[in-house]
């Protein structure tokens, strides 16, 4: 009776490790657990300031450019009103300097130019009038010589003129005067564009598009710069890490293609490897030997394309599988 029972206890192990095997063969062969993963980008101000407004909420989907919050902006308002009036101070001085005389000035000097043009032109008639009576007897070369000094004079007066409207036309200022104008005026301008640029950061936007994963300030709070206050999720930014023993790793390298499976998702969903680990992530007391070096484990990245990726929660368990072999059952590191 004891001898029937043994072999029929014998059997059935016989029989169990044989459905064993058949479902072993059945499943395919074993992928890697892992579990995907994100990373964030935290948007924060890069100066300190009361935070005024928030324009998203938690799970919203933001495109890049899309107003997050505001902080309080009213110092760095005035201050970008105060630039822009100096710089259009220094602009009219410089404007001063390059102008020349009032329109009045140059009116008065353009007169004694055409009075001082009409004299020399008579004085020049004059003589040569003298000189041809004196041909005739008709005149004396006191006279001529007269003459001639009252032309010549006439002459130099035109040139007084010229000089004098000339003068006013030109510049009030220096050469060396308006050339530091000038760089006040870059001064002033780069002072502006600081200003500028000061007042513009108060008003916040999605660097990237993405979900807003969490907001972590609320109105009213002063925030540190640097501090976050939004945090967006990128479906690029969305990855897969799972663990290979160490005889499974000399078959995957960085840009081979695995499919990656969890629980309910769509089927179809593959990564591409970005990062494999130089060493294990973590190794059990062992001794190394042929029969233990199976139990060191190391960690690889992959990335899901994005409109892929984001089917995926952070978080959540996920098996990995090669793309040339079919998907099983995933085998615990």
């Amino acid at each position: 009776m004891n001898r029937s029972l043994i072999f029929v206890i014998i059997a059935l192990l016989v029989a169990g490790a044989a459905l064993f095997w058949k479902f072993e063969a059945d499943e395919g062969s074993p992928g890697w657990q892992g579990y995907a993963e994100a990373d964030y980008v935290k948007v924060g101000p890069t100066q300190q300031g009361t935070l005024v407004s928030l324009s998203v909420g938690r799970g919203d989907e933001v495109k890049e450019g899309q107003p997050l919050f505001a902080q309080d902006d009213a110092q760095d308002k005035a201050a970008v009103d105060q630039a822009r009036q100096q710089l259009a101070q220094v602009k009219a001085q410089v404007a001063n300097l390059q102008a020349g005389g009032k329109d009045t000035e140059i009116r008065q000097a353009e007169a004694n130019l055409a009075d001082a043009v009409a004299t020399r032109d008579r004085s020049q008639a004059d003589l040569q009038r003298a000189e041809t009576l004196l041909k005739s007897g008709n005149t004396t070369f006191q006279n001529i010589d007269q003459l001639r000094a009252t032309a010549t004079s006439a002459v130099a007066r035109v040139s007084v003129a010229e000089a004098a409207l000339a003068q006013v036309k030109a510049p009030m200022g220096r050469p060396g005067e308006i050339e530091a104008e000038r760089a006040a005026v870059s001064a002033a301008e780069a002072a502006l564009a600081q200003a500028q640029w000061r007042f513009d950061q108060r008003h916040v936007a999605a660097p990237v598009s993405g979900r807003v994963a969490d907001t972590l300030a609320l109105p009213g709070e002063t925030m540190a710069a640097g501090a976050p206050v939004v945090s967006l999720l990128p479906p690029a930014n969305i990855f897969v890490r799972f663990f290979v023993p160490e005889p499974d790793l000399a078959r995957l390298h960085r840009g081979d293609q695995v499919r990656i499976g969890c629980d309910n998702c769509a089927a179809g969903i593959t990564g591409t490897i970005s990062f494999v680990a130089p060493q294990p992530q973590y190794t059990p007391p062992i001794i190394y030997s042929d029969t233990t070096r199976a139990k060191l484990v190391y960690l690889i990245e992959a990335r899901p394309p994005p409109d892929q990726a984001t089917l995926l929660k952070p978080g959540q368990p996920v098996d990995v599988h090669p793309m040339n072999e079919a998907p099983g059952r995933a085998a615990a590191p």
